[in-house]
């Protein structure tokens, strides 16, 4: 398979990674050179730090499908919730050398997964390696492999780089976290997170609208879906979200509200987030999606809290790493 590569113009496709030289593809605003070792906020620099590709079907139903959806996991992140469900990887601490991969070597676990019928490649957490990204996809395009392309984000996204995905996004998949500045900054340590996010998602939906699209087979092919996970002991937060959404954006976008949170051993003795969520407030927020008037969606039932515990660790489960 190897023999695919020897046509392609790696100097070329490397280009979009000269952004990296001044980064200031989030919100951070860093400036950093990530060629040199004074790296910015996210402490990430011009490689491949890829942790994981691995077929997933634990996405919506209409990104999963059958076959599953080839996730593409980034490692560190724009933002450091506290209550990350992947912090053994989004940890910006940590030195993340290991995960240092050539992109020959990434396109080929991509292309072994397509093959398994998968036609659908998500990147998770990309909004610090968008640069990288757009060279995987661009070499995808090259060897003639065109898979729909999902944008798995936090939404904390500069809306100038959202218009430069136009072209390589099919799909968006952004988190909307929160509608309060202080549980931003305390938690996020993003004080201006719901003003960006605000920003963003307003972008995704001009560029993709409220309606999904899907080919012959009931695959999606374009769209947007907004996703909030609700977190315990703040559900007017949650409330305020889905409002937003609802009265700024479109009551016809489609939205997943998750009640998958679980608490990691670094929040086991906080207030708040040292438990998962109580039936009555999972339940308030159902009740406020049905008052707003949301027909288009998912949410996901109270047990969701024992299903979505990723182990970056476990060798059995991402085996394609």
């Amino acid at each position: 398979m190897a023999d695919i590569f020897e046509a392609l113009n790696f100097k070329e496709l490397l280009l979009p990674l000269n952004e990296l030289k001044n980064c200031n593809l989030c919100p951070r605003n860093c400036s950093a050179d990530r060629f040199s070792e004074k790296l910015g906020y996210c402490k990430s620099n011009a490689s491949f730090n890829i942790a994981s590709v691995f077929l997933h079907k634990g996405e919506e139903p209409v990104i999963s499908g059958e076959k599953g959806i080839c996730n593409v996991f980034f490692t560190h992140c724009n933002l450091q919730c506290v209550y990350c469900q992947n912090y053994q990887i989004s940890d910006n601490s940590f030195n993340d050398i290991v995960y240092q991969q050539s992109l020959k070597e990434i396109i080929l676990k991509i292309i072994k997964i397509l093959d398994q019928g998968c036609n659908i490649l998500g990147f998770v957490s990309p909004s610090h390696f968008i640069p990288q990204m757009k060279v995987i996809i661009n070499t995808l395009h090259k060897l003639g492999r065109h898979p729909v392309v999902v944008y798995n984000t936090n939404a904390y996204d500069k809306v100038e780089v959202l218009k430069s995905l136009e072209n390589y996004v099919d799909v968006y998949l952004p988190d909307f976290k929160y509608m309060f500045n202080d549980i931003s900054e305390e938690y996020s340590k993003a004080k201006n997170y719901p003003e960006i996010a605000k920003a963003s998602i307003k972008e995704m939906f001009r560029q993709k609208g409220a309606l999904l699209k899907f080919n012959k087979k009931n695959q999606i092919t374009s769209g947007l879906i907004i996703r909030h996970l609700i977190l315990p002991g703040h559900i007017e937060n949650s409330k305020a979200v889905l409002k937003y959404i609802a009265e700024e954006i479109s009551i016809d976008v489609n939205i997943s509200v998750m009640s998958q949170y679980y608490p990691t051993p670094r929040v086991s003795a906080h207030n708040f987030l040292g438990r998962c969520l109580t039936e009555k407030e999972y339940n308030d927020v159902i009740e406020y999606i049905d008052e707003l008037g949301f027909s288009n969606g998912w949410i996901q039932d109270m047990s969701s809290n024992n299903n979505y515990i990723p182990d970056f660790f476990d060798e059995e489960v991402f085996k394609n790493n």
